[in-house]
């Protein structure tokens, strides 16, 4: 991967933390060791003398941290409103909160009428917001005219607010889809920072059918000053997908990825890799949704004036 994901637990909480670095040659050591040498997470009531911090790997391992899509995503709410300050959540949410018994001052107790209440909120919410991430009717959503590449953020707006109205579905599209945000993720910065194309439909305007295969076209000169990278999603969990692949990508820092002979890149998905495209291939699961986000980092200027776009992804059996 282009990308490490590192996991530093709290003495004071026992609470973990996620760190994101960028690899060096293939090599996340320095990364790593950088990260250990120089975070720190404690009380500020440990300043003075602050604890020492494990640091787990989690290469290679298989957890959850998918957030409840049932009714118990209702604890997790009311477990932060009495962990957190008042104000971390505002008086305009902490009313709807309050009416379903969710309080700072008092217990979550739901009765049995409520329960069932919340139980099909949570479903109708979750089918909802999967139904606004793979099936969005917004034209603003989408990168390029007649194109199933999507962006992350609906208009290009990381508050959802492109014209002073806030877009709640745009806003449920990359929540629900991912997590953590950053301005650095839709400004431009030539040569800097990241943008992201996501797609789960192929040329024809299909949902991508897992038994079968598919090929995207990368013209030439991808650009990314830094790496770019094509990885695969499980729409279930919108976690990488889980294969016999360590990891479910493929990028100019993948070794011996392949490139045509104008510099332009094909990459293959699907169950079994077409005969000598083994470099390129990044495996599915038949019968198991999938979706996909082509990473820019260090984006360059054709990513931004749309002189370079990628392929729509068509089917090759």
């Amino acid at each position: 991967m282009p990308e490490g994901y590192f996991v530093a637990q709290s003495p004071t909480y026992g609470n973990f933390v996620w760190l994101r670095g960028f690899i060096k040659n293939g090599d996340p050591g320095a990364t790593v060791e950088n990260m250990k040498k120089y975070f720190r997470i404690y009380s500020l009531s440990l300043a003075a003398k602050p604890p020492e911090i494990t640091f787990v790997n989690i290469s290679g391992r298989y957890f959850n941290a998918i957030p409840p899509n049932d009714a118990s995503f209702f604890d997790d709410v009311a477990r932060v409103v009495r962990e957190e300050p008042i104000d971390a959540v505002d008086p305009e949410i902490r009313g709807p909160l309050a009416a379903i018994g969710i309080r700072k001052d008092k217990s979550f107790a739901p009765d049995t009428r409520m329960q069932g209440i919340l139980a099909n909120a949570a479903a109708v919410g979750n089918a909802t917001a999967r139904a606004i991430v793979f099936d969005t009717r917004d034209p603003d959503a989408y990168i390029y005219p007649n194109s199933n590449w999507k962006m992350a953020f609906t208009g290009n707006d990381i508050k959802f607010s492109p014209v002073g109205v806030l877009n709640s579905d745009g806003r449920t599209l990359f929540y629900y889809g991912a997590t953590g945000v950053s301005p650095a993720m839709t400004v431009k910065m030539v040569g800097i920072g990241s943008q992201y194309a996501m797609a789960n439909r192929d040329a024809t305007g299909k949902y991508f059918d897992s038994a079968k295969s598919y090929r995207l076209h990368l013209p030439p000169n991808i650009p990314a000053k830094d790496f770019w990278s094509v990885i695969v999603y499980d729409p279930q969990t919108r976690s990488l997908l889980q294969t016999d692949q360590q990891f479910p990508s493929a990028g100019n820092q993948k070794k011996g990825i392949v490139y045509n002979p104008d510099n332009s890149v094909d990459v293959f998905f699907g169950p079994v890799a077409p005969p000598g495209k083994e470099a390129n291939w990044i495996q599915t699961i038949s019968g198991k949704g999938w979706w996909t986000m082509l990473r820019l980092y260090g984006p360059l200027e054709p990513w931004f004036d749309k002189t370079w776009r990628p392929g729509e992804i068509e089917m090759i059996k």
